[in-house]
């Protein structure tokens, strides 16, 4: 850049800069027209019931294909327009009511504003100087999060919310991060069992040495959610000491399988450290027997894991918090807030049944998280995070018990409604009935059923690319899996797999789904695609 030039960007560079950063003084008019704009848009998109807007991946890859960062400015009217005309109308209208294929749903109208809030103000939760009343509202979120968990006393709550020594529980970016931390205490608390005050200086290595085992291993079911072998990596186990159980027919955990584990890793030189129960499996929605397998955990000695990503807000419901009886005796339940809190992507919870036991994860540092600081990065996996326990917070006000609790009860009568179609059509079979509000189904038609002899092969390729065609088409959504059945001997099996949690969802809109894909279906079948 020449001198000439340098001068004319430097005389420029205060204009340019305030502009972006400060409030201009016609904030409200040159802000209202695109707020207009953007609501104007973003409601038409919210109200379709259109999954997607229809085009072909490859013409998607195309359109963004530029890598070239621009060199000159542009204005932000310019990249609303760019974002409503090119970006938006393609992404995928989680909220429509006939999306329920995924976890992802519709969130309450409210958050986008205080999401706004949240952004403005900016605030790192790492550490009290940069977030100040958000430290405090994040313990507070989570202390009530604890006492709908664990259901400890009044007294319990007043010593430890707000206490610099104790931790109820971690907000974090999802229920992967959870799941990590959860067994990154449990695998600290066995090092520091064995080292002493010096766990972390030494590692998990030394540990092993010291107490004679080969490595170290955790028990989940066969359902258990892919995050926690990424855990097991990172932990440094390996991902071959995540056992993976066998589930009984009802798809959860089953406990002779277990104990015969356990027994194995024992003679393998294995040290048992963690058993890990499923509220709410990503595949099937099943709930493991939570009360017997902490019986388990308490007998072995072995940090009791909850993963309650999914199934977990089943508690507010006063007539299906039974379903997860058992879990207020876990050391550990992971949550998250993006599924049925119903909160934007990048929240997730951890809860700790004793207050004290995050103090095993504890780093410091001089300029940050010092020892005596208030600041919840002291014991977390991540740093800076933004200050979503705003929302939480927020939504647990707007909400309330009475709110989530309808919301619980609806999702699961939604789902046994679903179901009672399935079994009533003759084109499909349900293959796991709900019990929370997840199933799974195939298309197999009765005049194939009454036939018999069609070769699961052909089955199974019916039903993938009948869900191909579907989420192409983009009119409605399921998404699809393969398990192996757990009866005896069962075979692989390819699933349609539905998610029933968008409170927009009503009966005609489940019809509409089954109807299109008895339509798929049929033309498949005719035109024999599903065979190539």
């Amino acid at each position: 850049m020449s001198p000439k030039e340098s001068n004319r960007v430097a005389r420029a560079e205060p204009k340019f800069l305030d502009g972006i950063f400060s409030v201009p003084e016609d904030h409200q008019k040159a802000l209202h027209h695109l707020e207009q704009e953007l609501t104007k848009n973003l409601d038409a998109f919210l109200t379709e019931s259109k999954v997607t807007g229809e085009i072909p991946l490859q013409d998607l890859l195309e359109r963004f294909s530029d890598t070239e960062i621009p060199t000159d400015p542009t204005f932000v009217s310019d990249e609303v327009n760019h974002l409503l005309e090119e970006v938006i109308p393609y992404c995928v209208h989680t909220g429509s009511p006939k999306f329920i294929g995924h976890m992802t749903s519709a969130i309450p109208y409210f958050l986008q504003s205080l999401s706004k809030c949240m952004v403005a103000i900016h605030q790192n939760t790492v550490k009290i100087e940069t977030s100040r009343a958000l430290t405090v509202l994040e313990r507070q979120s989570l202390a009530k999060l604890h006492r709908l968990t664990f259901a400890k006393d009044e007294a319990f709550y007043k010593r430890n919310t707000h206490r610099r020594d104790t931790t109820l529980g971690i907000l974090c970016s999802g229920g992967t991060v959870a799941n990590i931390i959860a067994l990154w205490v449990a695998r600290n608390r066995f090092m520091e069992s064995v080292l002493g005050p010096s766990y972390q200086d030494l590692g998990l290595v030394e540990a092993l040495q010291r107490s004679g085992h080969k490595n170290l291993c955790c028990f989940v079911s066969q359902r258990g959610h892919y995050s926690l072998k990424k855990s097991a990596d990172l932990l440094g186990m390996g991902n071959r000491s995540l056992i993976a159980v066998p589930v009984d027919r009802h798809h959860r955990i089953h406990l002779p399988s277990l104990e015969q584990a356990h027994r194995k890793a024992l003679e393998e030189g294995l040290k048992p450290l963690a058993l890990i129960g499923i509220a709410g499996t990503t595949e099937t929605g099943n709930v493991d027997p939570l009360n017997d397998l902490a019986d388990f955990a308490q007998r072995e000695s072995l940090h009791y894991h909850v993963d309650a990503a999914w199934g977990g807000p089943t508690l507010f419901s006063e007539q299906n918090a039974h379903r997860l009886k058992g879990i207020e005796r876990a050391d550990s339940v992971a949550m998250d807030g993006h599924k049925q809190f119903y909160l934007p992507m990048g929240i997730g919870m951890l809860l700790l049944n004793d207050p004290t036991v995050a103090m095993s994860i504890e780093h410091q540092a001089q300029y940050i998280i010092r020892a005596s600081s208030f600041d919840l990065g002291r014991r977390h996996l991540e740093g800076s995070r933004p200050g979503m326990s705003m929302l939480l917070s927020s939504a647990l006000r707007i909400m309330g018990r009475q709110g989530y609790e309808l919301l619980m009860n609806r999702n699961l009568r939604m789902a046994r409604t679903f179901a009672s179609m399935i079994e009533a059509h003759p084109d499909f079979e349900l293959i796991t009935p709900p019990e929370l509000n997840i199933l799974t189904y195939r298309a197999f038609p009765r005049h194939w059923r009454e036939k018999g002899g069609i070769a699961q092969d052909h089955i199974d390729a019916l039903n993938t690319q009948l869900q191909k065609q579907q989420r192409e088409a983009g009119q409605s959504f399921v998404s699809r899996t393969r398990f192996r059945h757990p009866e005896p001997n069962g075979p692989e099996t390819t699933v349609l797999r539905a998610v029933l949690a968008n409170p927009l969802t009503r009966e005609h809109h489940l019809k509409e789904i089954l109807e299109e894909q008895s339509q798929r279906c049929q033309a498949l079948i005719q035109q024999r695609e599903f065979l190539l």
